[in-house]
């Protein structure tokens, strides 16, 4: 048996082609690009409106899957690691201090610094918590060495994996509206 045949007999029997007709290629396969993730990997950072010149300000987090030469990259523990990009507009320069950014898990329990803004107030983040915060503050200084912030948070930002949670904790019949308290 050819491999024509083959290939003629496999279309008939998965329905792709009647008996006789000529076999035509299949198309190409839909690829998504890495370079535009999704909408929904993406979450909004939002003011807090609590810094000076901070009032207009709102960003965008996207979110990709950090480089790998094994396609996906993960932690020591196992976990996925993700690239975030920052950019916000409409945010002044700080007249004193520098605007820093830290990821940490929901409860707070693990805070890293992660870097300071550049002058347009962008940067790259990699992460390796499944559901994360970002909190951008003002500090006096950039501390790499630093364990917490001390300054006013600015803009604050969750992932959209931090925003599925149980109803554990809410009544049968409550509807609280957990945006009421900031997320």
């Amino acid at each position: 048996m050819t491999a024509a045949s083959v290939t003629a007999l496999l279309a008939v029997v998965f329905g792709s082609a009647s008996p006789g007709a000529p076999v035509r290629a299949a198309k190409a396969p839909v690829t998504c690009s890495v370079a535009e993730p999704p909408a929904y990997y993406a979450f909004p950072l939002v003011s807090t409106r609590r810094v000076p010149g901070s009032g207009r300000a709102a960003g965008v987090g996207q979110l990709t899957f950090a480089p790998s030469p094994f396609g996906l990259a993960l932690s020591a523990e196992g976990h996925y690691r993700y690239r975030i990009a920052l950019t916000v507009d409409r945010l002044a320069s700080p007249a004193v201090g520098t605007y820093v950014v830290w990821v940490t898990t929901p409860e707070l329990d693990r805070i890293e610094v992660a870097g300071a803004f550049d002058d347009r107030h962008a940067m790259e983040v990699e992460v390796d918590f499944n559901k994360f915060l970002v909190v951008i503050t003002l500090e006096d200084a950039y501390d790499p060495e630093a364990a917490m912030w001390s300054g006013p948070i600015v803009l604050r930002g969750m992932s959209r994996s931090g925003m599925m949670h149980t109803m554990a904790g809410h009544g049968p019949f409550e509807q609280e509206n957990c945006a009421a308290y900031g997320y």
